[in-house]
């Protein structure tokens, strides 16, 4: 079902993507499905404070240890298709030129299934400022009036939103879990690529098993050990209820 569909992934930061999607994004490319990722920016001023306790860190040198470390992991998860923006953070500067550029990769992937992130972070203004940003330009990349040249519209996709850090407290609510029993380890040794945020890989590491309970209770497969969970934007369109 997952072969050749068409996944584009927006992460704010160098690591969202591995956090939040990293299991998804492992087992989909495994399942045959292209995996396109973008990364807007490496999070050099907010997600690396560790980064900048060491002796002489500069925002370059802080900035190249993100990259190096988002790329591995995404070597790890087996992403071929991967770009990075380089746009500063804490605010991230999303302007309109952004904004064209991200419907092009849109309709240049042909976007079946859209990841980035839900509606509201309590903890990180700047992936709320991406959530509207992203959806901003799904609805336009579908919309035949938005010319862009050398692109055409494209159907509506599916999108679902990351699962933030601070769950509860950010009101997210899952609307689809995953099953990554499969591709869990490959998440975990991704996660393990990012030295600046330690506390993180603790998290989604515990948040990855308790979603593989709530996906063993809810579908009764016994067989789901690790999941993740999604926002659904749309409710789930179909000819029966199931």
């Amino acid at each position: 079902m997952l072969k050749d569909k068409n996944v584009l992934v927006v992460s704010a930061h160098a690591g969202d993507y591995v956090w939040r999607s990293g299991g998804v994004i492992a087992k989909y490319i495994k399942e045959g499905a292209n995996v396109h990722v973008v990364v807007l920016s490496h999070g050099v001023r907010g997600e690396s404070n560790d980064l900048w306790k060491e002796p002489g860190a500069t925002y370059e040198s802080v900035k190249e240890i993100r990259d190096r470390e988002s790329k591995q992991a995404a070597q790890i998860l087996g992403i071929t298709n991967i770009e990075f923006w380089g746009l500063s953070d804490y605010p991230i500067p999303l302007t309109d030129v952004h904004k064209q550029r991200l419907i092009k990769k849109m309709r240049d992937v042909k976007c079946d299934i859209l990841i980035s992130h839900d509606r509201y972070d309590i903890m990180n203004p700047d992936h709320d400022a991406v959530h509207k940003f992203v959806h901003s330009a799904s609805v336009q990349a579908t919309s035949n009036g938005v010319v862009i040249e050398g692109t055409k519209a494209i159907p509506q996709m599916k999108i679902y939103g990351f699962e933030p850090h601070q769950t509860e407290v950010s009101n997210f609510y899952p609307g689809s879990m995953v099953d990554i029993t499969d591709v869990y380890e490959q998440k975990v040794a991704a996660m393990n690529c990012f030295k600046a945020q330690s506390h993180l890989i603790e998290y989604y590491t515990y948040r990855a098993f308790i979603r593989g309970n709530h996906a063993r209770r809810l579908s009764n497969n016994p067989e789901f050990k690790y999941a993740e969970a999604f926002a659904n934007f749309f409710p789930v369109v179909g000819d029966e209820l199931y």
